[in-house]
């Protein structure tokens, strides 16, 4: 009875109750898939989620701004038209909203040829300032598919590559690092003027904190332990992932986000990697540590299952979930993280 209690504070947390207090405040990155049109009444869930879980600021990856619509306006207009009141500004390929006012934004990465975007925005909590980075890196030369024996370019099948330094290569390949390069150098202006920073993303690239020895002969690894460079370049530079530091034991909490198991879409649309094990966590909260900010709890955000060689199959780990309460309108989890402030 104790434990259910407490898993039902912790939702209760996460739908709003809490975070609408003074010394706390959410994020959500979410990557909508194409804005939720891939799924029959995708966007309306989109909308729904937001009005039931009322993150502060929430960190989008694929708008499209389909048919001359600016998916900023859009949103935030169906967000008030719930009673909910967001800010937005012009974005593509990448995009934020925030529960409070927007003071400035800007393009970090442009989007070019679909190889990712990074914006920022800046706004104040409880008195602070803090600059909210929203990244949708580069999905080309994504090498932990050639790992898994498909081609990170084209989805064909390829022999596995032998050596750790031939991933790397592979991997670099793509503009994921050119990227969070430009992120790094943009945020230490912000870290050196006191102002909070937060990131969140769909990198299209794992993490060298998952990819390590006591998994490498899980999900097609395929015995390789890799270093994958952008995740390392945060860390290096600062940044904390929250939802590993949260959940250190890689085997209990995977915390994969990508592919999911919605069982809307057809198994066919959900992989890249038909014959494989393609599991992974793509999708990242971070942040640099700040004297005013605490990392309280996230969990992962969708439906529990995952799709392993074009099969639907359950959740096996001890990820919290917070699931959907209708529609689910992507192929991605999203993760929700909660931070203390001060």
């Amino acid at each position: 009875m104790k434990k259910l209690i407490c898993i039902c504070l912790l939702l209760a947390a996460f739908i709003g109750v809490k975070a609408q207090e003074s010394d706390e405040f959410t994020v959500l990155q979410w990557n909508i898939w194409q804005e939720g049109t891939k799924v029959k009444g995708g966007y309306d869930a989109i909308v729904n989620e937001i009005v039931r879980l009322k993150p502060d600021f929430v960190t989008f990856s694929e708008v499209r701004n389909y048919n001359n619509t600016r998916f900023c306006d859009r949103i935030v207009e169906s967000l008030r038209q719930k009673g909910e009141t967001y800010y937005s500004f012009y974005s593509y390929d990448s995009g934020l909203l925030s529960r409070h006012p927007i003071t400035d934004s800007l393009t970090v990465f442009p989007e070019k040829d679909d190889h990712g975007s990074i914006y920022k925005m800046t706004s104040r909590v409880k008195g602070h300032k803090i600059a909210v980075y929203t990244a949708h890196l580069d999905y080309l030369s994504d090498a932990y598919y050639n790992v898994r024996g498909y081609d990170g370019s084209t989805w064909k099948k390829i022999p596995v590559p032998q050596t750790v330094l031939e991933v790397l290569q592979l991997n670099d390949a793509s503009q994921r690092d050119d990227a969070i390069r430009c992120f790094i150098a943009e945020a230490r202006k912000d870290i050196a003027e006191g102002t909070i920073v937060i990131l969140g993303g769909d990198f299209n690239e794992p993490s060298h904190l998952d990819w390590i020895r006591e998994t490498k002969d899980l999900y097609d690894h395929n015995g390789l332990i890799v270093p994958w460079t952008v995740p390392l370049l945060l860390d290096n530079a600062g940044f904390v992932d929250t939802y590993r530091t949260l959940y250190p034991d890689v085997l209990k909490y995977p915390g994969f986000t990508f592919p999911i198991d919605n069982p809307l879409v057809p198994v066919e649309q959900l992989t890249w990697a038909p014959e494989a094990d393609e599991r992974d966590r793509i999708d990242y909260v971070f942040y640099y540590p700040h004297p005013a900010i605490s990392l309280k709890d996230a969990v992962i955000f969708g439906p529990k299952g995952s799709i392993v060689n074009s099969k639907r199959v359950p959740n096996e780990s001890d990820d919290k979930y917070l699931l959907p309460e209708g529609v689910w309108p992507t192929d991605h989890k999203g993760v929700l993280v909660m931070f203390g402030i001060r």
